[in-house]
């Protein structure tokens, strides 16, 4: 069974550095091979592209705009009467995500309009969502790109977010039915939304095309106090053969390269997939890799 990959997420970790380029420099000497950035649209995307290139990474995930985050938006994709919105974020997306080889972006689904009742606006929600998500799957089809849907949990984290089980997000995927479309596992996510975290893994994986990961309840470290344990988990995505990457999505609880020490655990027990068996650097694997 080959070992996980791990990829940074540049949103959360290394808040004490100014700016993506900085984080990016960070994320490479600290052994990671890929990272991931939620909205990277305040820089250049070739500006950025050329920093991952000098650090020796791969991007491996995006997120698409979140929309007006004054008014509280987080997402569109779900959110009715802002279809053309959505779209146009789309569009920027796949312009960083190929100027910046990165393969997937996450499809966010947004929340629930204020003051309006969940249960109310379900189904309109979802009708929108659908459109939106087919009109998606053909724009990045066009350019071999992949859609992911999360859920986000709405005990704690996001009491309005639209998408909030496995569940509800694998009968929105069986429902469009695009290959190019699949399902973001976010374990911290997952556990606080209903547990069962080896049935869920077991059963889910198969449309599985990013995991994230973070200790509950605090979110912090895999290897910080809380209800997970990670050995467990990380060998059972093995087992299960999972072959893409493991996003570190946390808050660290204190300097960023010190808390890696689970990571290099890892790595010591399981070795560091930076170098293949032929010894070529991951970087220079081919698309399909992914």
């Amino acid at each position: 069974m080959a070992p996980l990959r791990f990829s940074a997420n540049l949103s959360w970790l290394f808040p004490e550095l100014p700016g993506l380029p900085a984080r990016l420099r960070a994320a490479g000497s600290s052994g990671f091979e890929a990272v991931e950035v939620a909205w990277p649209y305040a820089e250049p995307p070739e500006a950025l592209a050329r920093a991952a290139r000098e650090a020796g990474l791969r991007l491996a995930l995006i997120n698409t705009p979140p929309g007006d985050q004054e008014k509280g938006e987080m997402g569109l994709g779900a959110v009715p009467g802002r279809q053309a919105a959505f779209r146009e974020g789309l569009e920027q997306a796949v312009r960083y995500a190929k100027a910046l080889g990165c393969p997937r972006i996450h499809l966010m689904a947004g929340r629930v309009p204020q003051g309006a009742d969940r249960i109310a606006v379900k189904a309109e929600m979802e009708i929108v969502f659908l459109e939106n998500l087919r009109h998606a799957a053909g724009v990045l089809a066009e350019e071999d790109l992949v859609g992911l849907l999360e859920p986000i949990n709405t005990r704690i984290t996001d009491p309005q977010y639209f998408l909030d089980t496995p569940q509800q997000a694998a009968a929105i995927l069986q429902k469009v039915g695009r290959p190019n479309l699949q399902l973001q596992m976010d374990i911290f996510h997952w556990q606080i939304m209903d547990g069962n975290l080896t049935g869920n893994i077991q059963e889910f994986l198969p449309i599985v095309g990013h995991v994230q990961v973070a200790q509950v309840p605090g979110r912090g470290e895999p290897s910080s106090p809380g209800e997970l344990n990670f050995p467990y988990l990380f060998q059972l995505l093995e087992d299960e053969g999972y072959k893409g990457f493991v996003g570190c999505e946390y808050q660290p609880r204190g300097d960023t390269v010190e808390g890696l020490s689970w990571l290099r655990s890892y790595w010591d027990r399981r070795g560091h997939p930076e170098v293949a068996s032929e010894g070529l650097h991951t970087t220079h694997m081919p698309p399909d890799s992914e």
